[in-house]
């Protein structure tokens, strides 16, 4: 239950960051068959799709680092079926937001952009 309460707060921050750097939020938690997308955005003309990973400590390496080359994988195959669906085929980019919340209530980001290329991996 911690687990899940951690990724809320952690896709909250990340969408209320994204939103005063200018991005539109177009869907938050999008599923398709077994995968999800946490954030899907438009920053200017371009699509992009944003895997938030948060971690209340750093002992075993910082969030980022989670993303495996098979959540990748299953995060671009969700963005195809988006982008079907909405009629989307211009720019995309696949970006990972890390946030650290700290015991005194304060919280680190860091917005990693172009974070991985499926197929590249």
């Amino acid at each position: 239950m911690q687990k899940k309460l951690t990724g809320h707060t952690g896709e909250d921050l990340a969408a209320d960051y994204l939103q005063t750097k200018g991005y539109q939020i177009l869907e938050r938690n999008w599923r398709y068959s077994r995968a999800e997308v946490d954030i899907i955005a438009m920053n200017e003309e371009i699509l992009v799709f944003i895997e938030v990973k948060t971690r209340s400590y750093t002992w075993y390496g910082q969030p980022e680092e989670f993303v495996s080359t098979k959540q990748a994988n299953l995060i671009a195959n969700v963005a195809n079926v988006y982008m079907e669906s909405i009629g989307h085929d211009w720019e995309i980019r696949f970006d990972i937001i890390a946030v650290i919340l700290h015991p005194d209530s304060s919280h680190q980001i860091k917005h990693i952009e172009d974070a991985f290329f499926p197929g590249l991996l």
